[in-house]
């Protein structure tokens, strides 16, 4: 017969550390998250650095993504700000963001040295996927295809690597 000390109750199974297999998922999809986050601001400046309008192009983008969801009916002018088109693309924004974090998962473990070049060449890859390959389902992202998106693909896949890897 177990003692009191030995015997399992609910609180204890719950406040006992996981295994570090059952937290590396959990973090790779806020990591994919974060690293979305992240790779908006760095889109924004290089838009910025390059001249081009901002908002318009912001506006623009958020457009494509939302026809994912809703219909290319979406895409036409005006370039403004509707809650409906917003919400929609976040939610394709995020979702795949945490997609490609757990994708990126494995870059991770990969040791210091080799992990931000990892998670750039997976960004690079991304920017492959989502701007060649998703056109020929979504016409509409060839708009996108600049070196502004490219960078930010890249900064998405060094945060997201690096991010999952936490504190080492």
């Amino acid at each position: 017969m177990e003692s009191k000390e030995q015997q399992s109750t609910p609180d204890s199974a719950a406040s006992a550390p996981q295994p570090r297999l059952l937290r590396l998922p959990a973090r790779a999809l806020l990591a994919g998250v974060a690293a979305g986050i992240i790779a908006t601001p760095v889109q924004l400046l290089c838009w910025w650095l390059d001249g081009s309008p901002v908002l318009q192009l912001l506006l623009r983008d958020t457009r494509l993504a939302a026809a994912i969801l809703l219909g290319p009916g979406v895409l036409p002018p005006p370039l403004d700000l509707d809650l409906a088109i917003l919400t929609a693309a976040g939610a394709i924004h995020f979702l795949l963001s945490a997609v490609y974090g757990l994708v990126m998962m494995p870059l991770a473990r990969l040791p210091s040295w080799a992990a931000a070049p990892a998670g750039a060449v997976a960004g690079a890859a991304l920017f492959g996927i989502n701007m060649y390959g998703f056109t020929s389902i979504f016409p509409w992202f060839a708009a996108s295809r600049d070196w502004a998106t490219f960078v930010a693909h890249l900064a998405f896949g060094v945060s997201a690597v690096w991010l999952t890897r936490g504190r080492r």
